[in-house]
């Protein structure tokens, strides 16, 4: 299997080989999960859940859904929350499909 939720444990050792990079990107990752900020925890896992859906990350799924369900997130906001992510991700693509049929046009000139 490529992904396998034990590689989480392969973290520490990883970050042994870039300390700085790993001791930076630890802190930045503990600023993002305080309780304190203005944006409610519960609703900094929702971000993080659609974040790891349109990444397809799915280390990051597996943690954050579980951070999610901690802080109070239910089934229905998770699904409701998959769903605004797929419809915005489908916006980006018809976005990009725009840009394509302008540079195809252009192409032709």
């Amino acid at each position: 299997m490529y992904t396998d939720p034990d590689d989480l444990k392969r973290a520490r050792s990883v970050g042994a080989n870039a300390p700085a990079e790993f001791a930076a990107w630890r802190a930045f990752q503990e600023a993002v999960d305080r309780e304190d900020g203005a944006v409610p925890r519960r609703y900094r896992e929702l971000i993080s859940v659609a974040v790891a859906l349109v990444t397809q990350c799915a280390y990051c799924l597996d943690v954050h859904t579980a951070a999610a369900r901690r802080h109070g997130v239910t089934a229905e906001e998770l699904a409701e929350t998959a769903f605004v992510t797929a419809a915005v991700r489908a916006g980006g693509t018809l976005a990009h499909a725009l840009m394509a049929d302008r540079l195809y046009e252009g192409h032709g000139h």
